[in-house]
């Protein structure tokens, strides 16, 4: 087997860009899917109906016409000649740890390890994106009435600044009459 298509990173590249969002689960499609694993997509179609057993709904579901058509308009699938005639299968993480069962050799190892890796980095950055969207609307709830606050701070400074004005100042000591004083 030629050392390049076997290495790990080689097979991870560009996976994540093959996992999409569909009926609220991140999955792959089977034609990627054989591409990764180096089989015809026909070849593993094939080997999970001889397995379907181990695949139940969660794990693998076919795409609706409305579904393709979808993937089609994003520009994620070229044409829907490019899918052979067919629906294609969507794989959730469950069901690609599953293919490794069905699927055997050396290759598959490699790309169901480097797939897993993608899906485990997908989790991480969505938790971490949860986690920052979770600190900024704290931020924003616990700052929220302060711009009242702040002000009137600013309101009670330059108050302070501004020279207050002053009474005219009363002169201490007698006061001379212009008449004399007999």
């Amino acid at each position: 087997m030629n050392k390049r298509r076997s290495d790990p990173q080689a097979v991870a590249y560009g996976i994540e860009r093959r996992i999409y969002l569909m009926r609220g689960n991140k999955v792959m499609l089977d034609r990627d899917l054989a591409q990764l694993y180096g089989v015809k997509p026909i070849a593993l179609r094939q080997q999970v109906k001889r397995n379907l057993q181990r695949f139940p709904a969660d794990f693998m579901f076919r795409l609706s016409r409305q579904e393709a058509e979808a993937l089609v308009s994003q520009n994620v699938i070229p044409s829907r000649r490019s899918l052979g005639g067919y629906l294609p299968y969507a794989f959730t993480e469950q069901g690609v740890a599953m293919l490794s069962s069905v699927l055997k050799g050396e290759r598959a190892a490699i790309v169901n390890i480097a797939i897993m890796r993608a899906f485990v980095k997908l989790r991480e950055i969505v938790a971490t994106h949860k986690n920052l969207a979770e600190k900024l609307g704290t931020l924003e709830r616990k700052y929220e009435g302060h711009d009242a606050q702040i002000k009137a701070i600013f309101d009670a400074i330059r108050k302070l600044i501004e020279a207050p004005a002053t009474p005219p100042r009363r002169r201490v000591g007698f006061l001379a009459s212009s008449r004399g004083n007999r």
